[in-house]
């Protein structure tokens, strides 16, 4: 399987494979140009009132990846992308500023999971 986690904000390299953005909202300050995108997967971002919920707490972040979680094993997004990580390189691209605590880690391992 082949997947990584990259910041939006970080600048993208030949080596990311697949660009896909993994968040509702389109990060701040961000050129389309710039994030240099291959797909935008709203739908397999956390919902909306779970990540108004989280608001980035990582004293939330055990609750918030359980939530997650759970909300991951209902969606068929997960599957789809697991079979795109088998046949090349994905990075799963996120706005969050916290490297350790993120939906974006939850996801990659989730991804995983359904492989």
């Amino acid at each position: 399987m082949h997947i990584q986690i990259k910041r939006a904000y970080d600048p993208p390299a030949d080596s990311d494979g697949t660009r896909i953005l993994v968040d509702r909202l389109w990060p701040r300050g961000l050129t389309k140009d710039r994030a240099r995108l291959d797909l935008w997967l709203k739908d397999i971002a956390p919902s909306t009132a779970l990540r108004q919920w989280f608001n980035h707490d990582p004293d939330k972040f055990a609750e918030f990846s359980r939530n997650y979680r759970a909300e991951l094993k209902k969606n068929p997004l997960v599957k789809e992308v697991a079979a795109m990580a088998h046949e090349a390189m994905i990075t799963l691209v996120y706005a969050a500023k916290n490297p350790t605590c993120n939906h974006a880690l939850v996801l990659k391992a989730a991804i995983e999971r359904a492989a």
